[in-house]
């Protein structure tokens, strides 16, 4: 039984706060909405969860956590105990959470190590309706990971938090190497990757709609940030893209018109990557090669758990 209903918002640690945060909360278009010394909690103005994403200064740049809601407390009490069964190593017990909105939550490892929360009864937070030509996000889109083994983190997160299959992407030479997983008809809401080791490989951000997709894009590439690939379209999704590197080196992506997937009737597609048409419909974002997917393969997180030998 699928217990997820969200994706929450997106936790990056820094060496350089500040820097992250001017990028985010100025030429990304969040907004800073509370924050302390060294750490700062931002919202996209559409959305009616209190953050987005949240920023901390650390000596090491690394992902802290990956949030996503559930109905209700009974919720969030289920699936602890599913994953102590399962044998899924906790970080904490279900209880209060003291994180802006508060809420019911815990947290725990996925299979490759990395911190997930989830969380029921937060405060939804006063937003509003985003207007035409205003090209800042309306809500976090997905996450994307990277895994020396996607295959086997998409089992992973199958069987323990209820995620489906959309699609695959696969390579001749390479095997698969992306999975699309949803929690709902949004065709996806993570990713899966094939990388060199374990780290972030995007984290994607809603815009209105194209006009406000493009505007946006223009913004952040007049302030002289790094646009990796994009414009362009995407065939599993089927939505628009265009990807940056933040100040710190983590890929984000602004992106519009996520497919919206009949469930009961939807059957995963295997897609050829060679196939230029695969990865942008358009034919505008340029060629997706090795040195543009290597964009995207970050450093290596040094903030994975890894289980003592037994």
């Amino acid at each position: 039984m699928r217990l997820l209903t969200h994706l929450r918002h997106v936790d990056l640690a820094v060496p350089d706060h500040d820097k992250q945060l001017d990028f985010y909360a100025g030429v990304w278009g969040l907004t800073k909405v509370a924050g302390d010394s060294g750490i700062s909690f931002l919202a996209a103005e559409g959305s009616p969860e209190q953050y987005v994403v949240r920023l901390r200064a650390a000596a090491e740049k690394r992902l802290d956590l990956i949030s996503y809601g559930v109905a209700t407390p009974a919720d969030v009490d289920t699936l602890a105990e599913r994953l102590l069964a399962g044998g899924v190593p906790l970080i904490s017990r279900p209880g209060k959470a003291d994180t802006p909105g508060g809420g019911y939550a815990f947290r725990f490892f996925d299979v490759d190590g990395r911190t997930i929360e989830v969380s029921a009864d937060v405060a939804a937070r006063r937003h509003r309706r985003i207007e035409e030509r205003e090209a800042i996000p309306v809500r976090l889109s997905h996450v994307v990971l990277n895994s020396t083994d996607p295959g086997r983190t998409r089992r992973w997160y199958e069987r323990h938090l209820g995620f489906a299959l959309s699609d695959t992407l696969r390579s001749p030479h390479l095997g698969e190497i992306m999975h699309f997983m949803r929690i709902s008809g949004q065709h996806h809401s993570m990713g899966f990757a094939r990388g060199p080791h374990t780290s972030l490989h995007h984290v994607s951000f809603e815009m209105r709609g194209l006009d406000e997709c493009m505007r946006g894009s223009g913004r952040v590439m007049r302030a002289g940030f790094r646009k990796i690939w994009g414009p362009g379209r995407h065939l599993a999704g089927d939505n628009a893209f265009t990807y940056f590197h933040d100040p710190h080196g983590n890929v984000v992506e602004y992106t519009t018109e996520m497919e919206e997937l009949d469930e009961d009737t939807w059957h995963p597609h295997v897609y050829d990557v060679s196939k230029p048409e695969v990865t942008d419909q358009w034919g505008t974002a340029g060629v997706l090669n090795e040195l543009v997917a290597e964009e995207s393969f970050n450093d290596v997180d040094p903030g994975v758990f890894v289980a003592p030998p037994v």
